[in-house]
């Protein structure tokens, strides 16, 4: 591993990107750390150490990198863009419109593109306006235990503007600063920035679990979540393989066609997808509960619902993360549209007749592989819970998607510096 770290920097162009992406993540933690001008700094203690105890706010500060708990000018952080990214995905199987620019090719992704970045701003205003308004009343359900703390005791309209338009802004600047890693920089963009944050967060769990539950426990998670690790890098690395031949053709006096190639289909085709929309749901009936006056309704959420290692909680997102896996999957790769891509090439899988007969074995070949894909990533968001429940630690409950986007992410990392070394006629990391 030494031997290709050092290959890296053998290379001039594959250094100069290294570090160029070094270079935007340290800038994306300096504006991680600066606070939004108008709040009340004391209070602000008081919500990163509330945060530290899980609830709504652990969760969507576990995707700004600590930035929410702070409430930085990238406070938001890229759950804006990952939200505006869903949507369009989910709208192109809706649209006409959407459906004609993804068939258009590079012309049509860019369309997409600056639709995804225009509805990102959006709803960065939207969250931005719902987080000003949440924390001024108190937290709204986003603090564990009913906790409330006002961010801004001085709630007037120019300042509440100037704090939803800096965080619009920081917004803004984490896509531009996700495009720049992309084109300029090693791995996907948002992808990188999305592993700096939650990375960033395992040493301040780590602590919390030691502080909570003691050094045995703590050694005990520890293999646990190493026995996870190897687990979904052997899911996250398989894949059916499904054959396609394409028929030899004469175009003047040259032949063309006549090769053959397959189709990957990941068994944990949807990533981490599946437990964002889970973890989304679970947590509309938090802010529900602040505004549906029903007691017996509260209760029951704050009793159940509030913590993720509660017996309900754990159960209910489970099978939400299976379904949504199925959803997903099912969006993410129509069977249709391949089948029908691989009929105008000229192709067709040894033993089915293009067409309709493609599209069934597609979607019964899709359907037998991620049924264990979903058993898979609910038993791994799932598993950590479920004995940190039973120990009663309520310090650190999201490590599932923390390895879950950490393996993702190194993985599909790793590919892309081996195959820039391999080029250059060097060892990469995966042999």
């Amino acid at each position: 591993m030494l031997g290709s770290l050092k290959n890296i920097f053998k290379v001039a162009d594959l250094r100069n990107k290294v570090l160029f992406t070094i270079f935007i993540i340290m800038v994306y933690q300096f504006g991680a750390n600066l606070p939004v001008p108008g709040i009340d700094f004391n209070a602000l203690k008081q919500v990163e150490s509330a945060a530290g105890a899980g609830g709504v706010l652990g969760f969507l500060n576990l995707f700004s990198g600590g930035a929410l708990t702070h409430f930085a000018i990238f406070g938001l952080g890229i759950m804006p863009y990952i939200t505006s990214s869903i949507i369009i995905q989910l709208l192109t199987t809706v649209i006409p419109k959407f459906e004609e620019w993804r068939d258009q090719g590079a012309v049509g992704e860019k369309k997409l593109t600056q639709t995804t970045r225009y509805l990102t701003v959006v709803l960065a205003l939207l969250q931005g306006t719902g987080l000003s308004f949440a924390f001024h009343n108190g937290g709204a359900g986003l603090l564990p235990n009913g906790k409330a703390v006002d961010l801004i005791p001085h709630f007037t309209v120019p300042r509440v503007g100037l704090i939803v338009l800096t965080f619009t802004a920081g917004t803004a600047m984490v896509m531009w600063l996700g495009e720049l890693i992309t084109q300029r920089g090693i791995g996907q963009g948002m992808s990188i920035i999305i592993f700096a944050n939650v990375v960033a967060g395992i040493p301040t769990g780590g602590h919390a679990i030691l502080a909570q539950a003691g050094p045995f426990k703590f050694a005990v998670i520890v293999l646990l979540a190493l026995a996870i690790l190897v687990a979904i890098v052997a899911f996250e690395q398989g894949q059916r393989r499904i054959p396609v031949t394409f028929a030899k053709r004469v175009v003047g006096r040259k032949m063309y066609g006549g090769e053959s190639t397959h189709i990957p289909l990941k068994v944990n085709q949807a990533g981490v997808i599946p437990i964002i929309f889970a973890s989304s749901i679970l947590y509309f009936p938090v802010l529900l509960s602040n505004i549906i006056p029903w007691q017996s309704f509260r209760t029951f959420v704050n009793n159940h619902l509030v913590s993720p290692t509660s017996f309900y909680y754990i159960v209910i997102y489970g099978v939400l993360i299976i379904m949504f896996t199925f959803f997903y999957v099912q969006v993410a790769f129509d069977p249709y549209q391949q089948a029908d891509i691989i009929r105008k090439q000229s192709g067709f899988i040894p033993g089915i007749r293009p067409g309709p007969p493609t599209e069934r074995y597609l979607s019964k070949i899709l359907n037998r592989i991620t049924l264990p894909g979903s058993l898979f990533l609910a038993l791994v968001a799932v598993l950590p819970a479920v004995v940190l429940a039973l120990w009663h630690v309520t310090g650190y409950p999201f490590a599932g998607i923390t390895l879950l986007i950490a393996v993702g992410v190194s993985l599909e990392t790793m590919k892309q510096i081996d195959s820039q070394l391999s080029m250059r006629n060097y060892q990469g990391f995966l042999k």
